[in-house]
C-alpha cells in the first residue's frame, strides 16, 4: 500500500468534526455496555470499512453502530431489523449528526441517555445539540486518514502477535481520537492512585502504550507515539528507533514520538514502524524491569504448520 501525505492543516476542520461525531457514538457505547478494564468496552474497533462499537445492549435490544468511511454512512444495526443509516457529508453539523443518530436509534426502539457534550478536549465545550459550528467533512481526506489508520492497525496487530501477556485490542479511543495498543506487565501501578476516575481506571496497571494520532492544536502533524506508565526514572536513557524518533517531555512525563512522515518516507514503512514499536517496548521493559521472556509469544513450529494447513 502506498501511504499518502496526511497534512494536519489540510483537513483539521474535518478531523475536528469527525472527532466529535466519534465522541457521540462512543458515549452511547459507554452507557450501553458493561465496564471493561481500561474502558475497552466503549472504544471503537477498526473494520474493513471504518470503525464500529462492540455489541451493545439497551432496553433489552442488542445493537451496534458503525461509521463507514468507504460509503460515508453511519449505520445502526439491531437484531432482526433492517439497518438504519444516514449519510456522512460535508455540511452535516455535530448537532445534526447527534439528532440523526438519535432518530436512527429511536427507529429501533433504542433510547440511551448520555451526557451530551464533548469530553477531554479543552477547546471543545459546546453541547452536541447546540454545535452547528463544526460541520466540515472532506470525504477524500477522511478516506485518506482511514487508509493510514487501517494500515497502522494491521501493523499494530502484527506487533501484538508477539506478546503473550495481557494486551488491549487495537482500538480507537474517542477521547483523544488516537488508535492505540497497550501491553501490561500484570503488576498494579505503583504509587498513589490517580485522582481522576477516568485516568484511575485507565492506568490501574503498569502499561507500555503505543499509538497513532492524526494531530491536534499542540502537535500539528500525524505522529506515532509510545510511553510507559508509571514512567520509570531511566526510561529516556534508552534510545528510540528509527531515525527521527525521540523522547519529548509531556504534561505527565515523557512520550516517545516519530512523525508519520518519517515512517511514510522510509524505504520500508512497515519495517520502520515495527522498529519504532520494538524500541519503545524495549525501553519500557528495560527501565521498568519486565520479564520479557515470560511475556513473549513464540508459536511452536507445529502450531504454525497447523495454522497454515487449516
Amino acid at each position: 500500500m502506498q501511504l499518502e501525505p496526511l497534512p494536519y492543516a489540510a483537513w483539521e476542520p474535518s478531523l475536528t468534526t469527525l472527532h466529535l461525531w466519534s465522541q457521540i457514538v462512543g458515549k452511547i457505547a459507554l452507557r450501553s455496555s458493561a465496564l471493561r478494564n481500561h474502558w475497552w468496552n466503549c472504544t471503537l474497533k477498526p473494520t474493513a470499512r471504518g470503525v464500529r462499537t462492540d455489541l451493545l445492549q439497551a432496553n433489552g435490544i442488542p445493537f451496534d453502530m458503525e461509521l463507514d468511511f468507504v460509503d460515508h454512512r453511519a449505520i445502526v444495526r439491531a437484531g432482526q431489523h433492517d439497518d438504519v443509516t444516514f449519510r456522512l457529508h460535508d455540511g452535516l453539523s455535530v448537532a445534526e449528526f447527534y439528532s440523526s443518530l438519535r432518530t436512527a436509534l429511536a427507529a429501533l426502539s433504542i433510547e440511551v441517555p448520555i451526557l451530551a457534550k464533548p469530553y477531554g478536549v479543552p477547546s471543545l465545550t459546546t453541547p452536541f445539540v447546540d454545535d452547528r459550528e463544526h460541520h466540515t467533512y472532506d470525504p477524500v481526506m477522511v478516506r485518506r486518514w482511514w487508509n493510514v489508520t487501517r494500515w497502522t492497525a494491521d501493523v499494530f496487530e502484527r506487533f501484538a502477535s508477539e506478546f503473550a501477556g495481557k494486551q488491549g485490542p487495537v482500538q480507537l479511543f474517542w477521547h483523544g481520537f488516537d488508535l492505540a495498543l497497550g501491553r501490561y506487565s500484570g503488576r498494579r501501578a505503583a504509587g498513589p492512585p490517580k485522582s481522576d476516575p477516568v485516568e484511575r481506571e485507565a492506568y490501574s496497571h503498569e502499561v507500555i502504550a503505543f499509538g497513532f494520532w492524526p494531530g491536534d492544536p499542540n502537535v500539528q502533524a500525524p505522529t506515532y507515539y509510545t510511553y510507559t506508565a508509571p514512567e520509570p526514572e531511566t526510561l529516556t536513557t534508552f534510545a528510540l528507533r528509527p531515525a527521527g524518533a525521540a523522547w519529548n517531555a509531556s504534561g505527565s512525563g515523557h512520550m516517545g514520538a516519530v512523525p508519520y512522515e518519517a515512517i511514510r518516507n522510509a524505504p520500508d514503512p512497515e519495517a520502520a514502524l515495527m522498529d519504532f514499536l520494538h524500541s519503545g517496548y524495549e525501553a519500557g521493559t528495560r527501565a521498568a524491569i519486565w520479564n520479557v521472556e515470560e511475556l513473549a509469544h513464540r508459536p511452536s513450529r507445529s502450531t504454525t504448520t497447523t495454522a497454515k494447513s487449516d
